[in-house]
């Protein structure tokens, strides 16, 4: 199940932090926020799908760098906001 063109258009609009944002630390978060919640509705079906689960496991990581980065160099109100907006917790 790959993200059509409008679902990426749409993350990306709503966590942008401008018109042509694809690359902030945001938009990275959120795309594999959504990628990471298709993933884990898979694995409960598919318990025994290891290749998936490393993949899973790989964003996960991936997300919890971006999140570190983000949470260094922006305010913690604007990190906040991110966790609420993306139904995450820390």
């Amino acid at each position: 199940m790959a993200l059509t063109q409008q679902q990426k258009q749409s993350i990306f609009k709503t966590n942008a932090r401008h018109e042509k944002d694809t690359g902030s630390p945001e938009s990275q978060i959120a795309l594999l926020t959504y990628r990471i919640n298709q993933l884990t509705a898979h694995l409960k079906e598919n318990a025994k799908d290891f290749s998936t689960r490393r993949g899973l496991e790989m964003m996960v990581g991936k997300r919890r760098r971006l999140q570190k980065y983000f949470k260094a160099n922006a305010t913690p109100e604007q990190y906040k906001e991110l966790l609420n907006r993306l139904n995450l917790r820390k």
